[in-house]
């Protein structure tokens, strides 16, 4: 909701701001929304989610955007910065009765020009695989809510997959389905796979191969989001708990653990190279974990309510030069370690580790992220070298994060928050930073999406090791990096069974047992980030966040999807296509 007092400045829509790189303006005339334009009733109503796919249709205009609204689905061609949006020509459009959309994922793996593949969750908890392109409803998974009745939260494709996909609820329960198999025609039989510390993978049992193929259930509480790791090996969950969770997706081994400060977990995504995960939620707070060493290393505080998406910008992480005389290696290794989003998911982690080499240039890595929440604000925060190596010589490039004073009171309590009264940490000197160099790696981009097709009709093992060694996805390389098999502390846990198949062990955690240990550190033993821009950008609560090349895209829970352009993007729309454009604007 929105903030109370303040004053005029406060409480003001922003439509531009300005960060080290330059100014990101609004594009009114590119948004997006149903074609009446009539600001829509939020009450009671799932979140408006937005999913993009690229068809490459060889115009150079090959972007497409789906979006929900209550009971309303939409499918158009998404002009972002380049021309006005005409709401008045969607290709596809559809409303359900009896049931809203609640989110959507499509599959960037099959996507052409004349046929894409959206999968779409329900409230009622059926999910349905849809082609809006050709108009045509291919199939509808859990129709007679056999499997889950509760609200599907999430729902992705696996990536290098073209036929499974995940779907999360509000129950608390994951599924995995394969398009190609069918649903029974009565509620599924399941045996117990594999379980661990407060989750449980069980087997669908039957005759014959059929969906689901696998069932997660994952701590207590709705399971609020789930995310692959960007090489697609590992699986980071969120759960109304207040817990994430992050396993090895083939082998469903739990590799880390860890605990909000209060409140459920909302939300949760990975830094490019897949070092850093970061998450949102009812404490207010974003923090962030790091995979490696399965720690909270920072936790960020800008947001008056809760944080509904967070989000990596690819396009602004950066490496850069910190001593040209210190270089030794050769041309083509440094411009490797400016160009290292190119190949994210192969190759990033090895080109950072760089930095600690002797026969390298030191380098100085800033990791951009942003987050928007219910209190209308987005929030842009960077996680520098002081942050992600504490104990390392300053480098001599430096960023604007804030570590501020640890006796900040902590977030969530609904007080405005206390501003920058901090030490500030900033470039030496009254020069100004370098241009951040930008890297090519997209946001829907999976790397192992370019490796061989996959056999992914293999049915599921009843045994953990033939489980393990399933290859139930494509992949090009399956070897596992060492940093990927630290073991994780779970802190203090006290066990409480409750599941209704009596096979499944969850595991409720006591707030008080587990603050200041590992799982939870107290606010004054990490870090505090300070937002690098914290703006109100809507009247209603924020949805939406998507870092795109060219622009950002965030979305309010009014239906209005807005395109924000980066610094020097802006001019792309040209005067006579917003002459052109229709009328009504959100700010």
């Amino acid at each position: 909701m929105a903030a109370e007092g303040g004053g005029k400045e406060m409480n003001e829509i922003k439509s531009q701001f300005t960060t080290r790189e330059g100014l990101y303006k609004l594009l009114s005339h590119s948004e997006y929304s149903r074609p009446n334009r009539v600001p829509f009733n939020s009450q009671g109503s799932n979140p408006v989610r937005v999913s993009f796919v690229n068809v490459n249709d060889q115009s150079g205009n090959g972007e497409r955007i789906c979006f929900n609204v209550g009971r309303e689905l939409y499918f158009y061609i998404y002009k972002g910065v380049r021309k006005a949006a005409d709401l008045s020509k969607p290709i596809d459009k559809r409303i359900y009765k009896g049931t809203q959309p609640t989110c959507h994922d499509f599959n960037h793996l099959t996507a052409t020009a004349e046929s894409v593949s959206l999968l779409v969750g329900f409230s009622a908890g059926q999910v349905q695989l849809i082609d809006p392109i050709k108009k045509e409803t291919s199939k509808l998974f859990n129709e007679e809510r056999l499997i889950d009745k509760s609200r599907v939260t999430c729902v992705k494709w696996v990536p290098g997959s073209e036929s499974l996909f995940l779907v999360a609820h509000s129950s608390g329960n994951m599924y995995l389905y394969n398009v190609e198999h069918t649903c029974g025609t009565t509620a599924p039989h399941y045996q117990l796979l594999k379980q661990g510390e407060s989750f449980a993978v069980h087997t669908c049992k039957s005759k014959s191969t059929r969906n689901p193929l696998l069932k997660w259930t994952v701590g207590e509480g709705a399971l609020n989001e789930f995310a692959f790791s960007p090489d697609g090996k590992y699986l980071a969950c969120v759960s109304q708990d207040g817990f994430l969770r992050v396993f090895n997706f083939d082998s469903v081994e739990l590799h880390g653990t860890m605990k909000s400060y209060f409140g459920g977990l909302l939300c949760v995504c990975w830094s490019p190279d897949g070092k850093y995960i970061v998450t949102g939620g009812e404490d207010d707070l974003v923090t962030v974990w790091s995979f490696v060493d399965c720690r909270v290393i920072a936790r960020g505080q800008g947001h008056k309510s809760w944080v509904s998406v967070v989000a990596f910008d690819p396009n602004t992480t950066s490496v850069e030069e910190t001593d040209p005389m210190e270089f030794s290696g050769s041309d083509e290794d440094f411009q490797e370690l400016i160009n290292f989003g190119r190949d994210r998911a192969n190759s990033t982690q090895s080109r950072l580790s760089k930095r600690n080499s002797t026969d390298s240039r030191p380098v100085s890595v800033t990791y951009r992220f942003g987050s928007v929440g219910q209190d209308t604000q987005l929030c842009l925060w960077d996680l520098t070298e002081d942050i992600l190596f504490p104990h390392q010589p300053l480098s001599r490039t430096r960023t604007h994060t804030n570590v501020m004073n640890a006796t900040s009171p902590p977030a969530g309590s609904g007080a405005p928050n206390p501003g920058s009264n901090g030490n500030s940490i900033t470039t030496p000197g009254n020069t100004v930073p370098p241009p951040l160099p930008r890297s090519n790696s997209l946001p829907h981009s999976a790397v192992s999406n370019t490796g061989s097709k996959s056999s992914v009709d293999s049915a599921i093992a009843s045994g953990v090791s033939k489980f393990a060694t399933l290859s139930i996805h494509d992949r090009k390389d399956r070897h596992h990096d060492k940093d990927h098999k630290r073991n994780h502390s779970m802190g203090h846990i006290s066990s409480k069974s409750s599941d209704k198949l009596n096979l499944v062990t969850k595991n409720k955690t006591d707030p008080a047992k587990t603050l200041g240990t590992p799982l939870c550190p107290r606010m004054e033993d990490v870090p505090l980030l300070e937002p690098l821009i914290c703006k109100k950008i809507a009247h209603e609560r924020l949805t939406v966040l998507i870092f795109l090349e060219d622009c950002i895209v965030t979305a309010c829970q009014e239906g209005f999807i807005c395109t924000w352009a980066r610094p020097g993007k802006v001019g792309l729309l040209s005067s006579q296509n917003q002459a052109n454009s229709p009328s009504g604007t959100v700010v």
